[in-house]
């Protein structure tokens, strides 16, 4: 088991974040979260997850009109914001990525399979989300996910030809423990778990 201390900067100490320090997060440190999170699990190996990392102002103004009036500011002066999105034709890949059973892409193909991959692409893009946030903090960086945000313009802007989808979106950097709200509660073991 991991001591306590990696539990601390996975969970129990891990915030969501509303504002940043003026720290950069490099290439090598995306490239490292990046490199963690692929190796986590996704069905069938399937990793429909993509990535867009949003650094440059220019491309900050690009994602301006999709945020809300609530995630503005703090998304804009974040230094790094992901897109993850998801892969809508991953089963395209999975020759290379699960190449021990050749008929897994065909599970997923054509018009017939279309919503079987589309509930794929989002379970598994979604896992790797949330496994990007565990490893962003596990070197060292904080993360600051939401929703609130237009879709739809995230996806006419940023992939125009719809392969790929938007789910949500993480700024990420070092997070400003003056702008942190108190911790909301949460469920009890009782309260969210059945043992059968």
């Amino acid at each position: 088991m991991i001591d306590d201390k990696a539990l601390d900067t996975l969970f129990r100490a891990a915030r969501t974040q509303n504002g940043w320090l003026d720290r950069p997060v490099s290439d090598a440190q995306l490239a490292q979260v990046y490199d963690l999170l692929k190796m986590a699990p996704t069905s069938a190996n399937c990793q429909p997850a993509r990535f867009v990392f949003v650094r440059s102002q220019a491309s900050k103004e690009r994602l301006r009109p999709a945020l809300s009036a609530g995630n503005l500011d703090k998304t804009m002066a974040a230094p790094v914001v992901a897109i993850i999105a998801c892969d809508t034709h991953f089963h395209e890949h999975l020759p290379k990525l699960f190449p021990h059973n050749p008929a897994a892409q065909d599970w997923f193909a054509g018009d017939a399979n279309r919503a079987a991959r589309e509930t794929a692409a989002f379970r598994n893009g979604t896992l790797q989300g949330a496994y990007f946030m565990l490893a962003a903090r596990a070197v060292g960086l904080d993360c600051g996910p939401m929703s609130g945000f237009d879709n739809a313009k995230v996806d006419a802007e940023f992939f125009p030809d719809g392969r790929f989808r938007s789910n949500f979106l993480c700024s990420v950097g070092y997070g400003d423990p003056a702008k942190l709200f108190a911790r909301s509660p949460r469920f009890e073991f009782d309260e969210a778990c059945r043992l059968l």
